[in-house]
């Protein structure tokens, strides 16, 4: 009965060929057939001389050819056992990218990516790599895998932090938008698996979770790796005059303009007079959501409170991505942080989480300004100490829904940790374990004694 499944679906592809592959004469379809048969079933030796000719004979006649092929061009790589061998099946290899590229020119970014991991892990030179990262990062930044984006970035930090570092801080923008938008577009899909009863999760919905919890974390190394390389020139002193020197060019250029602040803000620069300079000219050029965030940032400096709540409102009211509504309330939730605003700091936060399940730097943010505020939040050693319970409690939440800050979350976490009430302070206290308390001032929230 399975054999003759088979036949008829191959008696039923071969009638419906004409109008799936109008350019492709019997043969080709029939050779194709055994090979995807024999590539279907492990056996990729057996499918080699019938792909080979399909890919020879018939270039055009489906993507599956490279896309099936490379599995089989990389088999000849991992099995050849002379030096020759070896070679010709690493021409294979990089002629199976090449040919796709030339007869199906979709998907350009990930086969330029995955070509460049290729050959930089066959010896090819520095700038025949960073030729076809360069590529990638034209076609799509989303699909440069993290390592590749590590290795682009680290190329061109090699090349020009000496000579050009306004290309370093463009590439490193660059980058850094790739990275968020990968970050976003997995973080929605692992909301929608967080939305789901985790006790009846399908075996795939499990596999795609442990995928994207891996993905969402390498992301996160790679930008660690970023931020440290970038760290030795990324300083206010070398970004103002930098920022100056192209501000007259560019002060109508939107996407310098964002860039720049976005760096200075990033870097705490916001007290030098430059700085608002920048963001005038920013939300002069680009009225949009984000210019209003940063604006309303320097209205809360010059102490027009209720002006700047205006348009932290206006800012995120006016978007409608809940993943971009979820940064702007973060970003003003930092604002108001750094004012000393903690329970509206507090509240943006809650509203970027609203936006954003997975948002683990909101919970992070909300567990920093607990921690900062044990002394005054407390009156003795016990109810102190208890301040540091409710901050590792966001803490361990931040790292719960988002694996994408799990190292920060654990440096937060070990550090709480330390502060809890021992075992000898609950004692002296006359404390139980297990009990509830109150933390009072801003923070107002019960929280159980450990």
């Amino acid at each position: 009965m399975k054999q003759m499944r088979q036949i008829l679906a191959v008696l039923l592809f071969i009638v419906s060929a004409p109008a799936v592959f109008s350019q492709a004469d019997q043969e080709c379809i029939v050779k194709y057939n055994l090979f995807k048969g024999d590539y279907s079933a492990g056996k990729y030796d057996a499918a080699y001389e019938n792909w080979l000719w399909t890919m020879d004979n018939c270039p055009t006649l489906t993507v599956n050819i490279y896309k099936l092929g490379i599995k089989i061009a990389e088999n000849r790589l991992e099995t050849a056992t002379s030096e020759a061998d070896k070679a010709a099946a690493e021409k294979l290899v990089e002629r199976v990218y090449t040919q796709r590229l030339e007869n199906f020119p979709q998907d350009l970014a990930r086969v330029y990516s995955d070509l460049a991991t290729f050959k930089d892990s066959h010896g090819a030179s520095e700038d025949e790599v960073f030729a076809l990262l360069e590529k990638c990062f034209k076609a799509d930044p989303t699909e440069v895998s993290p390592t590749n984006i590590y290795r682009y970035f680290d190329i061109i930090l090699n090349k020009y932090k000496d000579t050009n570092p306004q290309k370093v801080f463009d590439t490193y923008d660059e980058v850094g938008e790739g990275i968020e938008l990968k970050r976003d577009e997995y973080s929605k899909q692992l909301d929608i698996i967080n939305a789901k009863d985790s006790t009846t999760l399908s075996d795939k919905d499990k596999r795609s979770k442990l995928a994207i919890d891996q993905t969402l974390n390498n992301l996160e190394l790679v930008e660690e790796g970023l931020d440290a390389k970038l760290s030795a020139i990324s300083t206010c002193e070398n970004l103002i005059p930098l920022n100056k020197k192209y501000f007259e060019d560019n002060k109508t250029n939107t996407v310098w303009l964002k860039r720049a602040v976005s760096r200075m803000y990033n870097k705490e620069c916001t007290d030098d007079p430059f700085y608002d300079i920048l963001v005038e000219a920013y939300v002069k050029a680009d009225p949009s959501p984000r210019a209003s965030v940063f604006y309303a940032g320097i209205l809360v400096k010059k102490g027009e409170t209720n002006k700047a709540m205006e348009y932290f409102k206006k800012a995120i009211d006016q978007e409608t991505d809940s993943y971009s509504r979820a940064k702007y309330a973060l970003r003003v939730a930092e604002i108001l942080r750094k004012k000393g605003r903690m329970a509206e700091s507090r509240s943006y936060a809650y509203k970027a989480i609203e936006y954003q399940p997975t948002m683990g730097k909101a919970y992070l943010l909300i567990a920093s300004m607990y921690a900062a505020s044990a002394n005054s939040c407390g009156d003795d050693v016990v109810s102190k100490r208890m301040v540091y319970v409710a901050a590792l409690n966001k803490a361990i939440k931040a790292k719960s829904v988002d694996p994408s800050i799990s190292s920060l979350a654990n440096r937060f976490i070990a550090s709480y940790s330390e502060n809890v009430p021992s075992k000898k302070d609950l004692f002296v206290a006359g404390v139980e374990s297990g009990t509830s308390h109150k933390i009072g001032c801003w923070i107002n929230e019960t929280v159980i004694v450990p």
